[in-house]
């Protein structure tokens, strides 16, 4: 039978419900907020967490709509207690917690030595400490069970770095370096896996609510992946796990060339493109973003629409294709000179 409503639609039959239980925190937009309608998709009890009581309660009804129970926990990441309240409250109601997915992250644009130092601070504490908070609160109970899944969604700046979100980059690369040491330290520990997520440029409103100190209007590079592709990762990393996965092709032919190419080249190739691509000719004041209110949620930021023209989704984008050139002609060099 199938079912719709909210712009979804499904076939309630085909879905078997796992009676496992999964946390997602920055669950109110974006990544977190697919990443939720997918769980529910495949049969999960989901409890979703952020600052915006109103679109967590919006996501819950979202995720009942494909059969699965849901709760949502008001959480600030940056604050500890509220994440040891989020796993606490996900034991009580559902009894076991079997995958924690750490996502919620904010982000900040601007020179690094012209940005204010308290919004430095604010991208460490909530990245960094809320993935460690979370980490902290959930082994425990991963210990107990002898089984749990631990995802870190980092992002591929984490392995090859990018100019002008210098703090953002520094999170996401203790992500990475956070999720390997948990790996290797719960080794001996049966069932219990910890998996980094890193994917390429997607399709959120992180853009449009990050600190933003360039007046200039961040916005994605192409090309953008839906947020819906890294949600699909995120639950078949949970199902099977895998020490780190990096999502969009455009990342890892940067990294493989970031390896490859004469370091001042690749780091001149990537400031431009960043100078270019990753900024509008949309002139904005300084704003702290959502660094410390919550912002509009919802899983799209419009910018696959925006950014390219109605049925084009699927057509090579000549900027892309000129950049893979340029790694292609760097990567002959490199291997000319190993």
């Amino acid at each position: 039978m199938e079912k719709t409503g909210n712009n979804f639609a499904y076939d309630e039959d085909q879905f078997i419900t796992k009676d496992k239980v999964v946390v997602i925190t920055g669950a109110s937009s974006g990544i977190g907020r697919a990443a939720a309608h997918e769980f529910a998709r495949r049969g999960y009890r989901v409890v979703v967490a952020s600052r915006n009581k109103p679109s967590l309660d919006e996501v819950v009804e979202e995720c009942r709509l494909f059969g699965s129970e849901a709760m949502a926990v008001q959480v600030d990441v940056t604050k500890e207690d509220d994440v040891n309240e989020l796993a606490a409250a996900a034991k009580t109601k559902f009894g076991r917690i079997d995958t924690w997915v750490n996502n919620a992250s904010v982000t900040l644009y601007g020179r690094f030595d012209e940005v204010p130092i308290a919004d430095i601070r604010r991208v460490v504490e909530t990245n960094l400490f809320g993935y460690i908070y979370g980490a902290r609160a959930v082994i425990p109970h991963f210990r107990e069970q002898g089984s749990g899944v631990l995802i870190n969604v980092s992002s591929i700046v984490a392995i090859m770095g990018q100019p002008f979100t210098g703090a953002y980059v520094a999170t996401k690369a203790a992500e990475k370096a956070l999720s390997e040491s948990l790996s290797q330290e719960l080794a001996n520990e049966g069932n219990i896996h910890v998996c980094a997520v890193m994917p390429a440029f997607v399709d959120t409103p992180l853009f449009q609510h990050g600190a933003n100190y360039m007046g200039k209007e961040a916005i994605p590079p192409k090309p953008v992946h839906p947020p819906e592709l890294v949600a699909e990762a995120i639950v078949d990393i949970s199902e099977t796990p895998r020490k780190e996965v990096c999502i969009g092709s455009p990342g890892k032919m940067m990294y493989v060339a970031s390896k490859i190419a004469p370091a001042i080249l690749f780091d001149k190739m990537v400031r431009r493109n960043i100078e270019r691509n990753h900024f509008s000719e949309n002139l904005i004041g300084a704003t702290p973003g959502n660094l410390y209110d919550h912002a509009l949620d919802q899983v799209s930021g419009g910018w696959r629409e925006q950014l390219y023209e109605e049925g084009s989704d699927k057509k090579i984008d000549v900027g892309m294709m000129l950049a893979g050139a340029c790694l292609a002609l760097l990567a002959v060099w490199g291997l000319r000179k190993i």
